[in-house]
């Protein structure tokens, strides 16, 4: 009960957020816009054993308003299934939009989510391997959740991110057991603000600058 509790109200408040923010998105991709990449480390659960995602992100920030991007991420935690006999390797590619709804000098509330899709498959070996000849079945998957944000400088801060993972059941239902939610605790770095605080007079920080919370 619990679990089905937190999926709704993770999905209520991602579709109330974004339908606030529909109103105003227009004006928002007009704003100033910038580049921005990230690496990130998702905790879940894959049958009740602890693993981590890795993942790779790029894409485009709207004055810190909006962004959407692409990337891929890959399970990170040599999982081994008894019933399989083998690992568990999966890997795909992912589109995403963070929306923010709520902002302060320091504080920041956003909805993301993301929809991705690539492979999942066993193999005997630990070391990741895409190239084996082991059967790969189709991964879809789908993550709405919540993000916070705290800003010790112009640069710098912290974050965190609830989310909650659901994947379509495949021929072998590796799907079924990929459905979980997942936690990740970040360290912030704006390299753009980071530019712009130290060189306040370079042409680069005149043009696109200044820095600003």
């Amino acid at each position: 009960m619990k679990k089905q509790l937190f999926i709704f109200c993770l999905l209520v408040i991602n579709l109330f957020c974004k339908g606030q923010f529909m109103d105003s998105i227009y004006e928002v991709i007009k704003q100033k816009r910038s580049f921005n990449i990230n690496l990130e480390s998702r905790i879940s659960f894959i049958n009740n054993q602890l693993t981590s995602v890795n993942g790779l992100r790029c894409g485009i920030s709207f004055n810190r308003k909006l962004r959407i991007g692409g990337g891929f991420s890959w399970l990170n935690t040599d999982l081994f299934l008894d019933n399989e006999k083998q690992y568990l390797k999966f890997v795909y590619l992912c589109l995403y939009s963070d929306i923010v709804f709520y902002k302060t000098k320091r504080w920041q509330l956003s909805v993301p989510i993301q929809i991705g899709m690539g492979s999942s498959w066993f193999q005997k070996e630990t070391q990741f391997s895409f190239s084996n000849k082991d059967s790969k079945y189709f991964l879809l998957l789908y993550e709405p959740g919540i993000t916070t944000q705290f800003k010790v400088f112009k640069w710098l801060g912290f974050g965190s991110d609830v989310a909650y993972r659901f994947t379509l059941k495949n021929e072998k239902n590796i799907g079924e057991n990929l459905n979980s939610p997942t936690y990740s605790f970040k360290i912030l770095t704006w390299i753009d603000q980071l530019y712009y605080d130290f060189f306040p007079k370079s042409k680069i920080s005149i043009k696109y600058g200044p820095s600003f919370w």
